[in-house]
């Protein structure tokens, strides 16, 4: 298939790539021509804006890093439905808000255009090996033609309902993240205050109750000082602060998700909002006086 692919970040380059390797023709557009060169390199065509992609794809898939980029990228004067796009289906797997994601589906339909929200799960470990989650929203006739696409990036694809219920099924995800996260960022801290082996804590408990993706794939990141990102601090406040909002409008109270945004405001304070979210361990150090088990 001839596809189009808009953001070329931490995960949408992994992304975009297996498709490519599975002999798609592909053609791209991001904010930094650069971040997209492997996938140039390999045949890829470059386009100048969203909407040039538009005009030259089948389908176009988009992961991108804030809402006012989703609108920018479809709503805008260079956006992808832009009057004069061809393309037939777009797949928009930035984690956004469910009002946006309605939004662009009605204006697709205007169009001719079919829409689907996909919103992913798995950080760029998830990306790169394609093993993400991906949750739909949309018709599902439309799901079912592109579900061989989704195959190819992820492994625990599901269709969740109507246009917007792939991004409702996302904040549900990410206020389970976030309660998880502090969880794993206390028990390393408090393992290492008390003298142990944080590594060799880690091994034991992801075998039992308290065993979590985020404890075995970002509980080492967090024991080498490697705060590099999987996932950036940056869009997890963006995500928390969606889940908020939405909550709120429905009368629904989440404290700990309320907790666990303003310690993620903390570390981005701390100049760490291009981090990877296990950085949170990073402020409940401080916190706490300080003392970095990664300087002995």
């Amino acid at each position: 298939m001839k596809i189009g692919w808009i953001g070329t970040g931490v995960m949408g380059a992994s992304m975009a790539g297996h498709l490519q390797k599975a002999g798609h023709d592909i053609s791209v557009f991001t904010r930094s021509k650069k971040r997209a060169q492997a996938l140039l390199d390999n045949g890829a065509t470059w386009y100048d804006s969203p909407a040039e992609v538009a005009t030259h794809s089948e389908i176009v898939f988009s992961i991108v890093g804030h809402p006012e980029d989703v609108q920018d990228i479809f709503m805008g004067s260079r956006g992808i439905l832009h009057e004069n796009a061809t393309c037939k289906t777009v797949v928009d797997m930035t984690t956004s808000q469910p009002s946006l994601a309605r939004i662009i589906y009605e204006a697709a339909a205007k169009r001719g255009i079919e829409s689907l929200d996909a919103p992913v799960s798995g950080g760029d470990v998830g990306a790169k090996e394609a093993k993400l989650a991906i949750m739909v929203g949309g018709k599902k006739d439309v799901y079912d033609t592109v579900l061989p696409l989704f195959e190819i990036m992820g492994k625990n694809i599901s269709y969740m309902g109507d246009a917007g219920s792939g991004q409702h099924t996302k904040m549900a995800n990410q206020i389970l993240v976030a309660g998880t996260m502090i969880g794993v960022c206390e028990a390393l801290l408090y393992a290492h205050r008390q003298g142990l082996d944080m590594q060799q804590v880690i091994d034991i408990v992801e075998t039992g109750a308290a065993g979590s993706w985020s404890v075995s794939n970002l509980g080492p990141r967090i024991v080498k000082g490697n705060f590099d990102p999987g996932f950036f601090v940056e869009h997890f406040i963006k995500d928390m602060g969606i889940a908020l909002k939405e909550a709120e409008e429905i009368g629904l109270s989440l404290p700990g998700l309320a907790l666990v945004q303003q310690l993620y405001l903390a570390v981005k304070a701390q100049g760490h909002s291009r981090s990877g979210t296990q950085a949170l361990f990073l402020a409940l150090e401080s916190l706490n006086g300080g003392g970095s088990p990664h300087s002995g």
